[in-house]
């Protein structure tokens, strides 16, 4: 009995360090304005979405622009400094990265950077989670 006990309080210690993974990993830095023209919505202002919590994607994910419009939910995981503010924000994709190769998975936008980071110039690892 006393092993079992043991073995319990053991695996409760070792979950409470290990976080699980849902969705993709990556990596996320802010960019800022000017956000138009994009491609997916050229200079529509109405593009974006309340909050202003969009993204730009990488090469993998624009997806020949079949990524417009899809919705991501993205948390901080981790980088220099311990940046991550902690809970998750859903954002929406409005433009593909401008440059070749993208560094990141996802460029976010001020706002959207500044909902889940804490110094807005990092450069973050992310967990990302598509979803409708």
């Amino acid at each position: 009995m006393m092993k079992l006990f043991s073995f319990v309080i053991l695996l409760s210690l070792f979950l409470k360090q290990v976080s699980l993974v849902i969705g993709d990993v990556g990596t996320a830095a802010s960019y800022g304005p000017p956000y138009i023209p994009t491609a997916c919505g050229g200079n529509r202002a109405g593009q974006f979405p309340p909050g202003n919590l969009f993204v730009a994607v990488n090469e993998g994910l624009w997806d020949n622009g079949a990524a417009c419009g899809r919705r991501y939910r993205i948390r901080c995981v981790s980088g220099n400094n311990k940046p991550c503010k902690g809970g998750s924000i859903d954002v929406k994709v409005v433009d593909s990265c401008s440059a070749s190769p993208c560094p990141n998975s996802l460029l976010m936008s001020n706002d959207a950077f500044a909902a889940i980071s804490r110094f807005p110039h990092a450069k973050i690892n992310i967990e990302y989670t598509q979803f409708t």
